[in-house]
């Protein structure tokens, strides 16, 4: 808005001086310079030459008004949008698995289709090298629909958005949640291959059972309490990010 001011003030400048240039042309008989081309103190105006100047010295404002960097609140902004339209939709889709195809895994003791919708991806090998994208999209296909690589990892991504220099309070109390729904998935993933005889209940004791190998109900019994605890930290999540969040974008639902 200054420099709008500031060009307008100049062009304002640039009128009234033409004009008094005009005037004295008009008014000075005794020179021999015509209406078009005065001498003051010693320098010669002409009228074409003096308009081109001042279109270039505003045409230089408006450049510089252009060059100016925008305030930390219009750039902020920017990059909210940017990162609310590249990992919502993975959030979202999410949220929709865990409110539906999870909890008909969980209710039916699927421990095969658990261990797969909590798997991450394989570790990139000799083969992916050779390959054009190194074997991204192939190995990203295989991660779990409510993995740590699908859904967790934007989850943390898009809570680091609302930080600038310092981490905000936003932001942490939305890195908790994730890190509480981490565990939550790495517990499912855990119990499930424990009742599909792919692992053992490590020393110590898997969920308070001991260090004995726990039975298939008390696998189910667990998972879901795992359930319940997560879809809480979901819904923890998304009021933290709802919260504050400017109109002209769509809140995150609920599980």
């Amino acid at each position: 808005q200054s420099m709008k001011l500031a060009a307008s003030s100049i062009l304002l400048s640039f009128c009234i001086l033409e004009q008094s240039v005009e005037t004295y042309a008009y008014s000075t008989t005794s020179s021999k310079s015509s209406c078009n081309e005065v001498h003051v103190t010693g320098a010669s105006i002409n009228r074409k030459n003096f308009l081109l100047q001042s279109s270039a010295a505003v045409l230089t404002l408006n450049t510089i008004a252009i060059a100016t960097p925008l305030p930390a609140e219009a750039r902020g902004r920017a990059t909210l949008e940017q990162a609310y339209d590249r990992y919502t939709p993975r959030i979202n889709a999410g949220g929709q698995f865990y409110t539906k195809d999870l909890k008909a895994i969980i209710a039916k003791n699927d421990w095969a289709a658990l261990a797969a919708a909590t798997a991450e991806p394989p570790k990139r090998t000799k083969a992916d090298k050779a390959k054009a994208d190194g074997g991204i999209a192939e190995r990203a296909a295989q991660a779990g629909q409510f993995s740590d690589s699908r859904v967790l990892f934007a989850m943390d991504l898009y809570a680091a958005t609302f930080s600038d220099n310092s981490v905000s309070a936003k932001t942490k109390a939305m890195k908790d949640e994730v890190e509480a729904l981490r565990k939550v998935v790495q517990g499912m993933h855990t119990s499930a291959r424990i009742a599909l005889g792919e692992e053992k209940a490590v020393e110590g004791g898997l969920f308070g059972f001991g260090g004995k190998s726990p039975s298939q109900a008390e696998l189910a019994q667990k998972v879901r309490g795992l359930y319940v605890e997560g879809g809480n930290a979901f819904n923890q999540y998304v009021y933290a990010a709802n919260d504050g969040l400017p109109v002209t974008l769509e809140r995150l639902p609920y599980l």
